[in-house]
């Protein structure tokens, strides 16, 4: 089965409902990219009238755990995932529709295999960039990224 934005838009309803009711959407997806979006309304706001960061960390890491969850499925092995740690940098305040885009794909492949050849946990960092309507940044987050095989 195919990740694609429509089943990962319906595992966020199932699977992580606050990242939903939020507005947190998955908009394209493919190996190596994955850019998701959210519009600042009211139920995601922070008392300055922008986004609230928590849902910005949401659309962003969702930007790069797509990814990992796709390469994760392509190897066909039972491999564990998880974020080990993040950073934040916060540029320009974010409201209208923000758009979170991860080009780190090609880092996983290299990680699922050593850990399925080793058994050892691997770890890879992958950046999310939050832009606005206008293509400026608004956000910038980076999340390292452990797996492991399944034993």
């Amino acid at each position: 089965m195919k990740v694609s934005s429509r089943k990962l838009n319906s595992f966020l309803m199932f699977k992580l409902p606050s990242a939903w009711i939020c507005g947190v959407r998955v908009k394209e997806i493919d190996s190596d990219n994955c850019v998701t979006g959210v519009t600042h309304r009211w139920i995601n706001q922070n008392p300055f009238n922008s986004l609230y960061f928590a849902v910005q960390a949401m659309a962003a890491e969702l930007s790069t755990g797509a990814l990992v969850m796709s390469a994760i499925q392509k190897s066909g092995k039972p491999v564990s995932m998880l974020v080990a740690q993040n950073n934040a940098r916060f540029s320009k305040k974010a409201t209208g529709k923000i758009s979170f885009i991860c080009n780190d794909g090609h880092l996983i492949s290299s990680a699922i295999e050593e850990t399925l050849k080793t058994g050892e946990g691997q770890t890879f960092w992958m950046r999310s960039r939050g832009v606005n309507e206008e293509g400026k940044e608004v956000s910038v987050f980076e999340f390292e990224w452990t797996v492991k095989a399944k034993s």
